[in-house]
């Protein structure tokens, strides 16, 4: 059994790798930038794009940084494109993600019956990086009548089964103190270690929802989210994607595939609108 020692350095490991691997350089002290066409409440979705899109950030992200590059590529090509903040901890700014995953459900609840009303679309369809595409998990097999409220959900990267944070430990004595500031303070990190009871008990009884597809998209070189493989579901209908299938070129990291992958975003493009959809390969970075 770890210690509760053990569990908090797991933790903050986590932490701190995706502070580094998620915010551009100096990102921690710039300003927000603004969204760039979306979150635009006055879209109304197309005969041919008939569902908005909500982008659900990771650990440490937030609705601008996470999806500054998917958001304005799926805006261009007629989407109507959504984002929220979520898991926001009182005093804490611009690195969200952090509250108890099941409070974050509970905002993603929140936002999509008011991107419903305000497009007065019928259902959405959820693309999540990171704990991004794990949250919207908890929202669809615990908030009655989610199911109805969503048609897709694509995870990238997603931290499906928890993480074992392999070789990121050794960073903490550079910060002494870390491990039990994060830990104590940050719950939806230790609800993402391997073997923590939130993960035990969301995917108690399958993983998916009946009436929902599911994709998840993922890189052999994810270094945050390790073992890579345990980021795919494996269940009836799920499509499990390894992006160095698409490309073998391929390179992004666990970071790479939800900020600037044009590889990734093409295939997301492809699932939201399978009328519209080309082959992905390495030729799509100038799709």
């Amino acid at each position: 059994m770890l210690s509760r020692n053990r569990w908090a350095r797991l933790c903050a490991g986590l932490v701190f790798a995706l502070a580094v691997a998620l915010l551009p350089s100096g990102a921690a002290h710039a300003a927000t930038p603004p969204s760039s066409g979306w979150n635009d409440w006055s879209c109304k979705p197309s005969e041919r794009n008939p569902r908005p899109v909500v982008l659900v950030h990771g650990t440490l992200a937030n609705k601008h940084v996470n999806w500054w590059g998917l958001a304005p590529y799926l805006k261009h090509r007629g989407f109507c494109v959504f984002s929220l903040d979520h898991g926001v901890l009182p005093g804490v700014p611009v690195f969200h993600g952090l509250g108890p995953i099941e409070e974050s459900a509970g905002d993603l609840a929140v936002f999509v019956d008011r991107v419903l009303r305000a497009t007065g679309a019928r259902e959405v369809d959820l693309v999540g990086h990171s704990q991004g595409g794990l949250m919207p998990r908890y929202y669809l097999k615990h908030h009655p009548g989610a199911a109805d409220k969503v048609n897709a959900l694509i995870a990238i990267a997603p931290s499906t089964n928890g993480t074992t944070l392999l070789g990121l430990t050794r960073l903490l004595p550079l910060f002494p103190g870390l491990d039990e500031a994060l830990f104590l303070n940050a719950p939806a990190l230790s609800q993402q270690v391997v073997g923590s009871d939130f993960l035990t008990s969301l995917n108690a009884n399958g993983y998916t929802v009946p009436g929902v597809s599911y994709t998840v998209i993922a890189t052999r070189y994810d270094q945050i989210v390790t073992p890579w493989r345990s980021q795919f579901i494996n269940e009836p209908g799920v499509r499990n994607i390894l992006v160095q299938d698409l490309c073998a070129l391929n390179l992004s990291e666990h970071a790479g595939v939800g900020l600037t992958d044009r590889v990734v975003f093409h295939e997301v493009a492809n699932i939201l609108d399978p009328s519209r959809s080309r082959p992905t390969t390495c030729l799509s970075v100038i799709g």
